[in-house]
């Protein structure tokens, strides 16, 4: 049996979940790894929800935390409406992410697994209850594993909130000053990792970490599975190496290949205009540009857009999609989809609009309970800079032929239409 070169995680990815059978059949039968936690180290894997933090570090920390009962939480909620990687995971091979979570509850001496799938995701749900069923047939899995099924809203996919759901059944983040911070459901410490990030485990536990490293760069190591969206032929989820630049990723999606710019790293990530297409997904180089490969979200959008009505569009449903906990998701971030939309229109407040979101983002920026408000803020710097141009005929009450068109950036519609400012 030979190593996989790419794709890796997404190899013999079909419409239909690979069986215990036919996951055997292609990786082998799953055992644990006594040096696993070394090998993740070496690996240089990091985390593929959007963080990056050392997947190595956050194990270590849970591992020597003494506790007669501690977790590991699969986080497949994915509420970025861009990204459909997890489903596509979850459809081709749900049994490599229950071998990550395995290996690494072995690892940090842990007792229970969490699954969390978002409860208006039905066809995830049953992908990985068939999965476990599967495996319970064989015999004991030798933890406790079950599946649970939090609100789908962007918020609860945070760890945090995943974590303080699982504990009380409130999707609220936790305010967490200092990171890696440990979180705990009543007294048990958890781990959380997204469902990528699991697979990547069940990967390196058979191959190890010189595989592992065979492709990617120094900095960034191995493959991730990114979701390409916006300006596509139709939206599509690729597995890449790290590293491949962003021109090639956009060819191979069968995107837009000269588009105004592309938005990566999810609707809390930076917007990159075309200029940079040669740069390479990896965060070494994405970084100083103030970008990042995020959770591996590409929204492509083409020079036949609007970037500001976009980015209005956004910043609109991720106000609406925010905890309500603190002032700056609870007014801030519906102000600043105020001010958009006046800059939208181009109206005679839309030149005052632009000067206030400024003024807005620096007194939000870094004063919320969670990352949420700061994301959003993060966001909207990059339009304004990389859609400058447009911007400023807005604000001079000129807007744009597509002004109001907006239709790449796709978001779910609110639940209630004009609801941004809550009591």
């Amino acid at each position: 049996m030979s190593a996989p070169v790419l794709p890796r995680v997404l190899q013999g990815a079909t419409d239909r979940p690979l069986t215990l059978a036919q996951h055997e059949a292609m990786w082998g039968q799953w055992r644990p790894r006594r040096d696993l936690l070394d090998e993740l180290d070496r690996a240089g894997l990091t985390g593929r929800g959007g963080a990056a933090f050392p997947t190595a570090t956050k194990a270590r920390l849970l591992r020597d935390q003494h506790a007669r009962k501690k977790f590991v939480v699969v986080n497949a909620m994915e509420g970025e409406p861009a990204s459909h990687k997890d489903a596509t995971i979850a459809q081709s091979n749900p049994h490599l992410v229950l071998d990550g979570a395995l290996s690494l509850a072995t690892a940090i001496g842990a007792s229970h697994i969490a699954l969390c799938v978002a409860r208006e995701k039905a066809s995830m749900v049953n992908h990985f209850e068939r999965a476990l069923r599967e495996r319970e047939r064989r015999g004991s899995l030798g933890v406790v594993v079950e599946i649970h099924t939090p609100p789908g809203r962007y918020i609860a996919g945070e760890e945090s909130a995943l974590v303080h759901w699982l504990d009380d059944n409130e999707t609220l983040p936790q305010y967490r000053p200092q990171r890696p911070s440990i979180l705990r459901i009543g007294r048990a410490p958890v781990l959380v990792d997204n469902a990528e990030t699991h697979a990547h485990v069940g990967l390196i536990t058979r191959w190890g970490a010189e595989w592992f490293r065979s492709i990617g760069t120094a900095q960034s190591p191995g493959s991730m599975v990114v979701s390409v969206s916006g300006a596509v032929t139709r939206p599509v989820v690729l597995e890449i190496a790290l590293g491949t630049p962003l021109a090639e990723v956009l060819a191979a999606a069968r995107a837009d290949t000269d588009p105004q710019a592309v938005l990566l790293g999810g609707y809390g990530g930076s917007f990159l205009s075309a200029e940079h297409l040669s740069t390479p997904m990896a965060n070494e180089v994405l970084r100083p540009l103030g970008a990042s490969v995020g959770a591996g979200v590409i929204v492509v959008i083409p020079r036949a857009a609007c970037g500001i009505t976009e980015t209005h569009n956004i910043v609109r449903w991720m106000a609406h999609e925010s905890a309500r906990q603190c002032g700056p998701c609870a007014f801030g971030l519906p102000a600043l989809a105020e001010d958009l939309a006046q800059l939208v229109t181009g109206g005679r407040d839309a030149a005052a609009a632009l000067t206030r979101m400024s003024e807005r983002s620096d007194v939000i920026e870094g004063r919320g309970g969670c990352r949420h408000p700061d994301g959003v803020v993060r966001l909207l710097r990059s339009a304004l800079q990389v859609f400058a141009a447009d911007a400023h005929r807005h604000a001079a009450g000129q807007p744009c032929a597509y002004a109001g068109r907006s239709r790449f950036a796709t978001v779910p519609r609110l639940e209630l239409e004009n609801d941004l400012v809550w009591e």
